[in-house]
């Protein structure tokens, strides 16, 4: 099994969308089962009940995913503020584009690019892994090869 590496507020997210999913997603999927069968007709052709039944799978599925990760976790804490690990910030200088990004260090889980959220198991988080302030790394992504050099660790 997999052990997931989460921060804590990490976790705190997981425990509020697996509540969502089960006192409310997973009755309004039942109540929407319910509704589309009233329709009577061949439920292969009635497109509110594949939908319906589309959407329990995913919500099971997910409820499934949440539980094994919730059975297998351990909370990362920030610790060493100098090094960069799970749950840090960190400011980097892009050398090949000359601009400064900030990201913050989360589990796959965790994870959020648009929120500048990278997890630990990319290609940029791994590598940023255990790096200081001044240290330089070369990132290979499948979009480009890219260099960083650490400026800040929040």
């Amino acid at each position: 099994m997999k052990e997931y590496r989460l921060t804590q507020e990490g976790l705190d997210m997981l425990q509020t969308e697996l509540d969502d999913l089960v006192k409310n997603k997973r009755k309004e999927v039942a109540e929407r089962l319910k509704e589309s069968k009233e329709f009577g007709g061949d439920l292969t052709e009635n497109p509110e009940y594949e939908h319906a039944k589309n959407d329990q799978a995913f919500v099971e599925g997910r409820i499934e995913q949440i539980n094994d990760i919730m059975k297998n976790y351990t909370i990362v804490e920030n610790g060493d503020k100098g090094t960069i690990d799970l749950g840090i910030t960190v400011v980097l200088k892009d050398l090949d584009e000359k601009k400064e990004r900030k990201f913050k260090i989360v589990s796959s889980v965790e994870s959020d690019p648009e929120k500048n959220k990278i997890s630990d198991e990319s290609p940029v988080g791994r590598a940023l892994l255990n790096k200081k302030i001044g240290d330089t790394v070369t990132v290979k992504t499948p979009a480009a090869t890219k260099t960083y050099k650490v400026i800040d660790i929040l």
